[in-house]
């Protein structure tokens, strides 16, 4: 099987190593060239716990020259899915299938629609990765859950050969028949975590060792549960306390979420795909999610900071639908 991750970042490479460890074709796809260089050179320093795996994987920059492939991974910033799936199209033969691990929501419409709805997938990691320096990544895979598939809840055969395939190549993958529900609940996880670290600047360790900062994340999944329920969205926990630890179970001391890493790298956010989503649909089922609202107001405005009074240039493009 050929697997391809575009947006091969800390995850991706986290995520697409451990899969080349045990032994499948994967190629990286990233625009940090440097990270590329280090990879295809020296191959990817993996490190999971104690252990530093030396890994032999293909990366690129680009997609251009790559051949067809059984299966695309998109891990890009979600305000960039559709371009990256515009430009992986060569990429994309009669049986390829295009599954997105990525944080909030909105991610496999866009891709369908570049795609068609019969090629995509969905699928939700509780995995996690963080980047050292090019050619090297934290990765935080073992005993981590990947969950995948049918966007309409079928069990099918592609979905039962891919989870085997994944898990006995170190991903440990289940087969869902609501992945719907689980990308909320992947969102829940993200928006406990994500916007509080960026603000705080705290890794798990010491985010979880504030109380009020415990408390506002406990406020903000709890809106997320409200919104979820009333647009009629099946998740699997209704109570933000288990959310919230469930969210650093099995993570080092001083990982980071990765909307801090965004913000100590100077670019752009997810939060107008996570914590903005909560808000986004609160606000037309009428529900109030005002920590949500808070929230994103102070990651916006932290990343208007960075843009305009830093010295530093964000990137990543914006968002493609209206600000809140």
């Amino acid at each position: 099987m050929k697997i391809c991750f575009i947006g091969a970042g800390a995850l991706g490479s986290a995520l697409g190593g451990t899969l080349a460890f045990h032994g499948l074709d994967v190629t990286l796809i990233d625009h940090n060239q440097a990270h590329v260089d280090k990879i295809n050179s020296n191959g990817l320093n993996l490190k999971e716990g104690d252990e530093i795996r030396k890994v032999k994987i293909k990366a690129a920059a680009s997609t251009q020259g790559l051949p067809v492939m059984d299966l695309i991974i998109v891990l890009v910033k979600s305000f960039g899915t559709k371009k990256a799936i515009q430009d992986a199209l060569p990429m994309i033969g009669a049986h390829t299938l295009v599954m997105s691990l990525q944080n909030g929501l909105g991610n496999e419409e866009a891709i369908m629609e570049v795609v068609g709805s019969e090629r995509v997938i969905g699928g939700k990691t509780y995995a996690g990765g963080v980047f050292q320096e090019p050619g090297e990544v934290i990765a935080g895979t073992i005993n981590k859950l990947t969950v995948i598939g049918e966007m309409d809840g079928r069990v099918t055969e592609r979905i039962k050969n891919l989870a085997e395939i994944l898990t006995a190549h170190g991903l440990m993958t289940q087969i869902s028949d609501n992945i719907v529900g689980m990308i909320w609940d992947k969102l829940l996880i993200n928006a406990a975590t994500g916007a509080v670290s960026a603000l705080t600047r705290l890794p798990y360790g010491g985010l979880y060792n504030v109380r009020e900062v415990k408390d506002v994340a406990l406020e903000a999944v709890a809106e997320g549960i409200a919104v979820a329920k009333a647009k009629g969205v099946e998740i699997s926990v209704e109570d933000p306390a288990a959310i919230w630890y469930k969210a650093a179970a099995g993570l080092p001391y001083r990982f980071k979420a990765s909307m801090l890493q965004s913000i100590e790298a100077g670019k752009a956010t997810e939060v107008d795909f996570i914590n903005g989503q909560i808000l986004y649909h609160g606000e037309r089922l009428g529900i109030q999610t005002p920590v949500n609202k808070t929230l994103v107001a102070m990651v916006k405005g932290y990343e208007y900071w960075m843009m305009n009074f830093s010295g530093k240039v964000i990137p990543d493009q914006p968002v493609d639908w209206p600000r809140l």
